[in-house]
């Protein structure tokens, strides 16, 4: 088996994007991106989703951050709202019946403003219409009238009542208890003597005439107080004529405007009501007496209550509302209704302070909200589901069961929710959100995800330029030509690290363009060209990688042991990623691995001080499988071995080294030493089989870094695993080395091939005679274990043929 043929042509290290694909000099020439790129499954979800109108059909918008979730279901609303019916208008006004309530009314779009203006012209008409007629002179001839008629008929009344009195001897007098009736002697009252020296009989007789003229009083008194009451209702009747008479020119028109509005045809009539109950408050107010050095406001009715409150106005609306909450707290999204603190601290609120939340203002349209927003803010999940459950938006004050004092509030009545709601988010809060709440999959049915990267085709690739056209075009930006667009597609390859597909992070994408725009004009160009594009990505990793370069120092220095060359027992050289948050790279670590007689097994060092990951545990307990299965069909597998990443001091994770670890375990039983020039990398299984890992391209280039620093010998390279091929997109200047000879990159399918590669002997194969054959390095490890073997029995049979101590007791 010859070197050459596990080597990965050049053509294949990287994706090279052809400019001649594209028909276009620049992006310029290019039309705007109005779709999305690829996400054909997120789309026909948003599709059904938007389609359903039934109740629960609300959208999940699953996807990572800058996957164009929010740009994509922007841009899908914007379209299909236009074709949409326009939704009403809704307002709260005064409720006559209970005033610690408001009644919600809906109305056609645009007459919630005009029915708040003709009410608001209506009450000043009426403080015009209704002074002016009050003062009139029909008006006060009427009610003198009333006034004359009620005045005669008591004078009647006490008139006849004092005459009967005279003619009986007595007369009415006014106390302070009110009148009386007193008995006369020559036209004045009788004295206390005078009433003494009178007989039983004549005594007797004054007071029967008292008691019957008394009992007369208070027949008159009760007919004077039946005749106020009646004097009352004239004058209130005469009110009312007088207050019809103002009001009826005025509201009748309204009343036909809304003719086919019954809830608001009932307000007008309660407002009519309200009005003709109350028209003293129209009236010329007198000031009040101020109290000196103290300044007490001016007491003035009000009329707030005949005002309307335009919860949401939808004049200006064109289609269906789209409500984009960036802030969706529990007031923003459910409204609130304000206080205002009056004389004396209290505070005071009516109807007019009831404001809309984006649930009110997105009725009739579409709701987005970010999840993780809803999920932080308090009381806004629970009381989402609620909304969605009643299908009503109710405003009321959260915050009242938690204060130590209640405050005066509204409850105000609740408006009808019929809005699609969509939220978006990332999968981990999607399926926390399944599994922990029940209440979700009831009004969350539909996901719509968001892939992190496209497979790439001709029509992919001409997407992207149209959207790195719209970006230049809304954002002015340098403009790129063919060459730029392909090195933008390169890296965007490279994002992945798939040479079949590209990257879906257009957050990313699109501070890569305005990136390389930036460059570019600092260079003086007019066009962004592939030189440019390259500047931004070496630029943007030189401002993060500072601790990647000072981790080369240590490597250049000797600080970090790592042999580029020469061949040694027992040792390897693995390839690990090491991620920063902002920065991602790769670095050799030295394996090494020791064997000896025992029957301990596989230590895994790493473990042993708690630095290893259960994944990577397992990686170490499946080379135990494969030297078994491989070796130990005939005898027990009896070893002892240790295995340790060298100058290792943090945890490590995962299996990308298990196959790394089973070639320095080979060399260490089979004492054939491994090319130190050469860096390995993949995860094995128990037949051998080698796996696809990730982070391939940072492996390779940390290892080429490494061996470059060094010094390139042309006998240097890394062998990944054969699956890892597609992922290949390595830097120009590793394709360079690679393709003058200086550096080489193998890929393997099995262990028997990397082995061979590492030593320069064969694995072999069992015969027919279930050995190896002789000249191979499995036939040194069986061998070797073979002996191992033989030396643990024959220690096992010394510790059974020595005899044991006897102790002698004498009598």
């Amino acid at each position: 088996m010859a070197l050459d043929d596990f080597r990965i042509p050049t053509e294949r290290l990287r994706w090279t994007c052809d400019p001649t694909l594209f028909d276009f000099e620049t992006t310029e020439q290019l039309p705007d991106l109005e779709d999305a790129i690829g996400q054909k499954r997120a789309l026909r979800s948003i599709e059904f989703g938007l389609g359903m109108e039934e109740t629960g059909f609300n959208l999940y918008i699953a996807g990572e951050t800058g996957t164009g979730r929010a740009s994509t279901i922007r841009s899908i609303l914007k379209k299909r709202s236009k074709n949409e019916p326009q939704p009403n208008d809704w307002v709260y006004v005064h409720n006559f019946k209970d005033h610690d309530a408001a009644v919600s009314i809906s109305l056609p779009a645009g007459k919630g403003s005009e029915m708040s203006a003709d009410m608001k012209e209506l009450v000043e008409a009426f403080k015009i219409d209704i002074p002016k007629a009050l003062e009139s002179k029909e008006y006060e001839t009427r009610r003198a009238e009333i006034l004359e008629e009620y005045q005669e008929s008591n004078n009647q009344l006490f008139q006849g009542l004092e005459k009967d009195a005279d003619e009986r001897g007595f007369t009415l007098q006014r106390t302070v208890s009110g009148l009386v009736v007193v008995p006369q002697k020559e036209g004045r009252n009788y004295t206390q003597e005078e009433y003494e020296a009178l007989t039983d009989a004549e005594r007797e007789n004054l007071d029967q005439i008292g008691k019957e003229l008394t009992e007369k009083l208070n027949d008159v008194l009760r007919q004077v107080r039946d005749s106020e009451k009646v004097t009352k209702e004239a004058l209130a009747q005469a009110d009312r004529e007088l207050g019809m008479s103002c009001l009826g020119h005025r509201l009748d028109p309204l009343k036909e405007k809304y003719a086919d509005l019954p809830k608001v045809l009932s307000y007008l009539e309660a407002v009519q009501e309200d009005i003709l109950n109350n028209l003293e408050d129209f009236k010329p107010q007198t000031s009040q007496p101020q109290i000196p050095g103290l300044k007490l406001p001016r007491q003035e009715p009000t009329f707030e209550r005949y005002e309307v409150n335009v919860l949401v106005d939808n004049r200006e609306t064109k289609g269906a509302p789209i409500v984009f909450e960036s802030n969706p707290t529990y007031n923003n999204l459910f409204g609130r209704i304000e206080h205002v603190m009056q004389y004396g601290g209290v505070a005071a609120t009516d109807f007019t302070m009831i404001k809309s939340g984006a649930l009110h203002r997105a009725n009739g349209g579409y709701l987005v909200i970010d999840a993780r927003e809803v999920l932080i803010n308090p009381f806004v999940w629970d009381s989402l589901k609620r909304c969605i459950r009643t299908s009503e938006i109710r405003i009321e004050d959260v915050l009242e069961q938690y204060r130590f004092m209640t405050m005066v509030t509204l409850k105000p009545e609740p408006v009808p929710l019929q809005a699609k709601i969509v939220m978006i988010g990332t999968p981990w809060i999607y399926y926390m959100l399944f599994y922990l709440d029940p209440d979700y999959r009831k009004f969350f049915k539909v996901k719509a995800e968001f892939d992190s990267y496209v497979a790439r085709t001709p029509e992919i690739m001409r997407d992207y330029a149209m959207f790195v056209a719209s970006h230049c075009r809304c954002e002015k930006l340098l403009h790129f030509d063919r060459s730029g667009i392909s090195a933008l597609l390169e890296q965007t390859a490279r994002m992945v690290e798939d040479q079949h597909k590209l990257s879906s992070q257009f957050m990313e994408i699109a501070d890569f363009i305005r990136e390389a725009s930036y460059w570019a004009k600092k260079d003086g160009h007019s066009i962004v060209t592939d030189k440019d594009v390259l500047r931004a990505a070496d630029e943007k990793i030189y401002r993060v990688n500072r601790i990647e370069e000072r981790l080369q120092e240590l490597y250049e220095d000797g600080t970090i042991m790592v042999d580029t060359d020469g061949a040694v027992v027992g040792q390897i050289n693995g390839l690990s990623v090491i991620s920063l948050g902002d920065h991602t790279f790769g670095r050799p670590s030295r394996i090494t691995a020791r064997v000896y007689a025992g029957k301990d097994g596989m230590v895994n060092i790493e473990r042993e001080v708690k630095l290893s990951g259960p994944i990577h545990d397992k990686g170490v307990m499946i080379l135990t499988g494969y030297l078994g299965g491989t070796f130990a069909t005939e005898r027990p597998l009896s070893l002892s071995a240790s295995i340790c990443f060298e100058q290792s001091y943090d945890g490590i994770e995962g299996d990308s080294a298990s196959s790394t670890e089973l070639y320095s375990l080979l060399s260490a039983l089979s004492g054939i030493p491994i090319k130190q020039g050469i860096a390995v990398t993949g995860s094995v299984n128990q037949l051998g089989m080698i796996q696809p890992i990730g982070g391939a391209n940072f492996k390779i280039e940390g290892f080429f870094a490494v061996c470059k620093s060094k010094g390139l010998t042309g006998q240097q390279g890394v062998m990944i695993p054969k699956a890892n091929e597609r992922h290949l997109m390595l830097k120009e200047e590793v394709v360079t080395a690679v393709k003058e000879g200086l550096f080489h990159i193998w890929s393997v399918e099995t262990i028997e091939q990397g082995i061979e590669i590492l030593t320069g002997m064969p694995a072999g194969k069992r015969g027919k005679n279930k050995k190896f054959a002789k000249g191979t390095l499995y036939y040194l490890v069986d061998e070797q274990l073979r002996k191992m073997g033989d030396l643990l029995k024959k220690q096992a049979v010394k510790r059974r043929r020595k005899p044991s101590k006897k102790t002698i007791v004498s009598d």
